[in-house]
């Protein structure tokens, strides 16, 4: 696959993985007030994870989540249950098993000239966030109030996402928009570049297709090795905020709600569990600098039943632009 495809490709996903960022999830147990004020990291859960020999990780306080309240933690969750109907037509994707894949894989070496795979949120991206939170909207989900990762995947074939520069979201400082709070409302659709000199139509890059990857392991490995990084989501519980190293598995605590992450590959540990290798979007300051392992061939929670992609497509990526509204048509 040519570099600018992979590069297009993971440039959505960072986008749709802070939509997700800045909504809130509902796909959680019923937390009393009092569960909600309380802090998220607790000594408790460190201990009981770092004194379980068959845990396979190290439980720490992350700096990211110091001070941060389990509400505070829980708005990072935006991801929401799929209604089966949006799903409708998508398709399932699955490849040759005859494919020989190899036991360790790592995106950013194995398109070392890509940088934006190895990017965790602190630093930029290139897609508009604000054109699938404004204009995507509810046809993603609900706003500011979470969202559906294949809609934005469809969202991307069919209307395209404008570049960050067009709609930026983020500046030097950090979040200035006021779609970061919930106390803001969804922000609204312009459809404008900030700067005079740029189109909207003409800052659009779209997909080729979007779909689901067959749950299956040898499936998600071959379509990453294939076709580069996906995304992936999964429910989160109170534990998976303090990860620092190792393999995760979930061990303790509340079912808090649902994220969405970026998977780059995948391997073995030494002491021979099989993982996915995941970049978060929680800066460097959490997991191991920004990254995490997770066990691979059991759906750990659930991490395996919710794999979505897309293939981009060359318009607005060359100098002949094409403007064109016409629908591409798929290639599955």
């Amino acid at each position: 696959m040519a570099e600018h495809h992979h590069r297009i490709r993971v440039y959505l996903a960072s986008a749709i993985l802070l939509l997700a960022v800045i909504n809130m999830g509902i796909a959680a147990e019923n937390l009393s007030q009092q569960k909600l004020t309380s802090r998220i990291l607790q000594n408790e859960i460190v201990k009981e994870v770092n004194e379980n020999q068959n845990a396979g990780w190290t439980a720490a306080f992350n700096d990211r989540f110091a001070n941060s309240t389990v509400a505070e933690f829980k708005r990072l969750l935006g991801v929401k249950p799929t209604p089966k109907n949006e799903f409708l037509g998508v398709p399932v994707v699955s490849h040759d098993i005859s494919l020989k894949l190899p036991k360790e894989f790592d995106a950013r070496t194995a398109w070392s000239q890509c940088s934006s795979i190895g990017r965790i949120l602190d630093q930029n991206i290139s897609l508009s966030v604000n054109d699938l939170l404004a204009c995507c909207g509810f046809l993603c989900g609900q706003g500011c109030n979470g969202g559906y990762p294949i809609s934005a995947w469809r969202y991307f074939k069919h209307h395209g996402v404008v570049t960050e520069e067009c709609d930026p979201y983020f500046d030097n400082i950090g979040c200035s928009h006021p779609g970061c709070e919930p106390a803001y409302p969804t922000p609204k659709c312009v459809r404008k570049c900030v700067s005079g000199n740029q189109l909207w139509r003409e800052s659009k890059h779209y997909g080729v297709s979007a779909y689901k990857v067959r749950h299956d392991p040898q499936d998600i490995m071959a379509e990453v090795y294939k076709n580069g990084p996906v995304e992936v989501a999964f429910t989160v519980y109170e534990d998976f905020a303090h990860y620092k190293s190792g393999v995760y598995k979930h061990k303790t605590s509340a079912n808090i709600g649902g994220h969405a992450v970026k998977l780059i590959g995948w391997g073995t540990s030494d002491d021979g569990e099989d993982y996915w290798l995941l970049a978060n979007q929680w800066n460097r300051s959490w997991g191991d600098d920004g990254y995490f392992k997770i066990k691979r061939g059991t759906n750990e929670c659930g991490i395996e039943h919710g794999v979505v992609a897309g293939l981009p497509s060359d318009r607005n990526v060359f100098n002949g632009i094409n403007t064109s509204d016409d629908v591409l048509v798929s290639s599955f």
